[in-house]
């Protein structure tokens, strides 16, 4: 059987693609894409010949039996406009519909703004969570962000310039003006720009300079809460009694002093003085 070859193209420069990534593109009978103007300004680039067919969301039913007939004669490639197909990309319908047929489904791995937008974060991260393209209403948006409010790993999403303060300012409703952010947008491209700072600045930024380019978002987990401070050991509140006591002061002004810098009930500390103060005395 024939093979659908899910080829990563760059996602800006095109110095990224693979040298696999342009083999298999000039080996197979026909390319998939997501755009055919778009991609025949990589192909081209590179002096690929390969004949193309557009596969893109308004058509892609209508397109697969054409390129389930063009397997049985040999192998396929499939490219959206940039990345990774089937990552918030045209894809996935195919690539069902390949391994339904029979065929070989295998990947070309390469460029991917989420990736590339969470390594230079800065951010710590062993587990993240993709949520795709935010909501286009803000209600919607509103919805979508609260159950990360907590969330103790990173979040990672695209948005369209023309929508991104609003969407900013939704963050910032749900999470908190202080929730750290990354935007991050022309990656690999002559005009890369990375931003990390706490949503409150990242909103001013926007709204003092129009957002241009697609953003990848990087939302930073939440801050663990902080705490609680554990409370001095008895032996050391007594240490801490008795030498204010040997220095003049009263046995209550003492407990008053502790309780005041330790935030212990001052009964507690009566309580031990009484039971414990003499004995630690003598």
């Amino acid at each position: 059987m024939s093979t659908l070859y899910i080829v990563s193209t760059p996602i800006g420069n095109l110095e990224d693609i693979s040298l696999r990534a342009l083999r298999i593109l000039r080996e197979v009978s026909l390319i998939a894409v997501e755009d055919t103007r778009h991609a025949r300004k990589l192909l081209n680039h590179f002096e690929i010949k390969t004949r193309t067919i557009s596969y893109h969301e308004h058509i892609k039913y209508d397109r697969l039996p054409a390129i389930l007939r063009a397997m049985d004669e040999g192998d396929v490639a499939l490219i959206s406009d940039a990345g990774t197909p089937g990552l918030s990309d045209p894809g996935y319908e195919l690539i069902a519909a390949a391994i339904e047929a029979g065929h070989n489904v295998s990947p070309l791995p390469g460029a991917n703004a989420v990736f590339a937008a969470l390594v230079v974060s800065g951010l710590p991260f062993s587990q993240f969570t993709y949520l795709g393209f935010a909501p286009r209403k803000s209600r919607e948006r509103l919805a979508f962000f609260a159950p990360y409010k907590e969330a103790t790993y990173p979040v990672v999403f695209y948005e369209a310039p023309h929508r991104l303060l609003d969407t900013l300012r939704d963050m910032e409703s749900v999470l908190g003006a202080g929730r750290r952010v990354v935007t991050a947008n022309d990656l690999t491209k002559l005009y890369e720009e990375v931003r990390r700072e706490m949503l409150a600045e990242a909103i001013a930024h926007f709204a003092a300079k129009e957002p241009r380019g697609e953003y990848t978002v990087v939302i930073a987990a939440a801050e663990p809460p902080l705490e609680p401070a554990t409370p001095p050991e008895e032996d050391e509140l007594l240490a801490r009694l008795h030498a204010m006591t040997s220095a003049g002061e009263s046995p209550t002004g003492a407990i008053k002093q502790l309780a005041s810098e330790t935030g212990l009930p001052r009964r507690q500390l009566y309580d031990l003085w009484l039971h414990r103060g003499s004995a630690h005395k003598s």
